[in-house]
C-alpha cells in the first residue's frame, strides 16, 4: 500500500479513467459482492464531492459527500466502500476521517448525517456519529440513520 494516492473531485474534475475506476469499484463492492442489483447511477454523482484512494489507478477505498440540503438537510456521506483488496490496512478510517474534514472544510459544517449499514455502527461511532434510532431495509440490508453534530 506504498504507492497510495489521495484524490478529492468534483464530478466535472473527474478524468474519464478515474470516473470509471470509481464505478467499477462501487460496482464490485455493492451489486457483487454485497449481491445487489440497485441503480448505482442515480444523478447524485453529479452534486457529490468524491474521494478515493488509488494505486495504480486502481480505487481502494471511496466515498461521496454531499453539501446540506442534497440528500439531508445536514451534509451527509455515502457509496462508503473498501474494496476486497484493500481491507484491514485501517483506508476506511482514513477516508471517513478525510471525508468529514472536507465536509467542515468545503461546507463549513459539523452536522454530518449518513445511512450505515448496521454491522458499521461501531465504526461511524468512533467519528462521532450516534444512532439516531432510524432503522430500515434497503436492498435487504439492515441500516440506521447516523447523526454527527
Amino acid at each position: 500500500m506504498s504507492n497510495v494516492i489521495w484524490k478529492i473531485k468534483t464530478f466535472e474534475e473527474f478524468t474519464v479513467p478515474e470516473l470509471y475506476a470509481v464505478l467499477k469499484a462501487r460496482i464490485d463492492v455493492f451489486v457483487i459482492e454485497q449481491n445487489c442489483p440497485y441503480p448505482d447511477l442515480d444523478n447524485y454523482d453529479q452534486k457529490a464531492v468524491h474521494i478515493w484512494a488509488e494505486e495504480n489507478g486502481e480505487v481502494l477505498a471511496n466515498c461521496r459527500i454531499f453539501n446540506r440540503g442534497i440528500k439531508y438537510d445536514e451534509a451527509s456521506i455515502g457509496r462508503v466502500l473498501t474494496t476486497e483488496k484493500a481491507r484491514g490496512k485501517s483506508l476506511g478510517k482514513l477516508l471517513i476521517q478525510y471525508a468529514v474534514e472536507t465536509i467542515e472544510n468545503r461546507f463549513h459544517t459539523s452536522e454530518i448525517r449518513i445511512s450505515a449499514q448496521d454491522y458499521l455502527l461501531k465504526f461511524y461511532s468512533d467519528f462521532g456519529f450516534e444512532d439516531t434510532g432510524k432503522k430500515y431495509l434497503e436492498d435487504n440490508i439492515p441500516h440506521t440513520e447516523m447523526l454527527r453534530k
